[in-house]
């Protein structure tokens, strides 16, 4: 269990808060680039780490993501006009550039220069596969842009969607790294979803319901290693790479697209699961594709025109307790995105971790709050910034592998947990 205070520091991450300012270190996901597919197009609502803001697309194809309120009288500039290089409150045409620098205010004489003292606050965005990342922290110390392998193979080798959680993002990145439910909660699936269904290694999982956990730390975070019975003398070992601060890779499942998530926080009581499939070496098949437009795998189907999963907790996210009791899922509820997030987001908006009884396999969380802890700390007090930055933790692969038992998985899998162009994912 934790502490109140320890939870508080872990799960907070307004402006000013240890834990917001350590996100504020990295490059995160704000919006999908399909929100903004053309220049002047309308603007886009976002919030990040409690930050309301505004996304658009200027007539250069200049892309900014600004404070969501004119620096006049707080209208909104969702409201507004993007027009002529610019984005327009339309109360009283004061006009702001994808920087958030003012640049015209009608009412105000232009030789007195005073839109030059006018800034809204402002972030870069920038586009790197299907996604608009940004910064949000210190200019000064911004890392080099993100080089995960998903986002920057070939477009037709891969698939990234988001989704709206309602809950806090911590609760949703440990679902995240924690392999023991999937013999549980996901056992259905592995049999009749189309991006699962096949592997060899599913036997495992199906087989083996108390996996043994194993944790190494890495230079960007962990290595959560779980592993369950094979065939005589050998362990199936499934993989995850955490990478800090809420970056994890799904093992891979015989040569089916490999998945992972970002949970990235829109505040405190909400976060965007985002959920890539990509394949290393190959374009994704027809099928896959419509499988994962669909909502199979890690995906999810939406409200029309929304991003929030069509089933959610307003409707009991169409539980069927006769499917769930003929064995067809597990927990009467379809698909994989929506098993994990109906019980994450039960466990309330802030889980209270105060109540908790831990056991074995929950060895990956326990170490992931721990470097989280101690990372944030040590910006708040030190200044020292946080490990998965850098491109060389970026580079990680998931791994599923049979081995021999008298091998421990770091040595024996340490080339297949590193990106290795042209080398396909090492599954089972």
């Amino acid at each position: 269990m934790l502490s109140k205070e320890v939870n508080d520091l872990l799960t907070r991450t307004d402006p000013g808060t240890p834990m917001g300012d350590m996100f504020r270190q990295y490059w995160i996901p704000a919006l999908l680039a399909k929100e903004l597919p053309e220049d002047d197009c309308a603007p886009v609502r976002v919030k990040l780490l409690g930050e309301r803001l505004i996304a658009f697309r200027d007539s250069k194809g200049r892309y900014g993501l600004i404070d969501e309120f004119c620096a006049h009288r707080g209208a909104s500039l969702w409201f507004g006009r993007n027009e002529e290089g610019g984005l327009r409150c339309p109360y009283h045409g004061w006009k702001f550039d994808y920087t958030g620098q003012c640049i015209e205010v009608p009412s105000e004489p232009e030789e007195s220069g005073f839109c030059e003292s006018i800034k809204l606050r402002g972030y870069p965005l920038v586009k790197i596969g299907d996604i608009l990342w940004t910064h949000m922290g210190d200019k000064e110390q911004r890392p080099e842009m993100p080089v995960w392998e998903f986002a920057t193979v070939p477009a037709e080798q891969t698939f990234t969607s988001k989704r709206w959680q309602e809950c806090n993002w911590l609760q949703a990145m440990e679902g995240g790294i924690d392999s023991s439910h999937v013999s549980f909660l996901h056992s259905g699936n592995l049999q009749t979803d189309p991006l699962f269904r096949g592997a060899g290694g599913n036997k495992y999982n199906l087989a083996d319901k108390k996996p043994v956990f194993e944790v190494v730390e890495s230079d960007g975070g962990l290595y959560i290693g779980a592993r369950r019975m094979a065939e005589e003398d050998q362990y199936y070992w499934r993989i995850t790479p955490w990478v800090m601060p809420s970056f994890t890779m799904v093992p891979p499942r015989g040569d089916h697209p490999v998945h992972g998530h970002f949970w990235i926080p829109i505040d405190d009581e909400n976060c965007w699961a985002w959920s890539f499939d990509y394949h290393p070496t190959r374009a994704l098949t027809k099928e896959e594709r419509e499988a994962l437009e669909a909502g199979y795998g890690v995906h999810c189907k939406y409200v029309p025109g929304t991003f929030r999963p069509l089933q959610n907790k307003d409707n009991d996210y169409m539980m069927d307790r006769e499917a769930q009791k003929r064995g067809e899922t597990y927990s009467g509820i379809w698909g994989i995105a929506v098993q994990d997030s109906s019980l994450q987001e039960s466990m309330g908006p802030i889980a209270d971790r105060t109540k908790e009884n831990l056991v074995s396999t929950d060895n990956g969380i326990i170490m992931a709050r721990h470097r989280l802890r101690k990372a944030a700390v040590a910006l708040r007090d030190k200044g020292v910034q946080p490990p998965g930055r850098v491109k060389e933790h970026q580079l990680v692969r998931s791994v599923a592998k049979v081995l021999p038992q008298d091998q421990p998985f770091k040595e024996a899998c340490k080339e297949d947990l590193t990106v290795r162009p042209g080398v396909k994912q090492t599954s089972v």
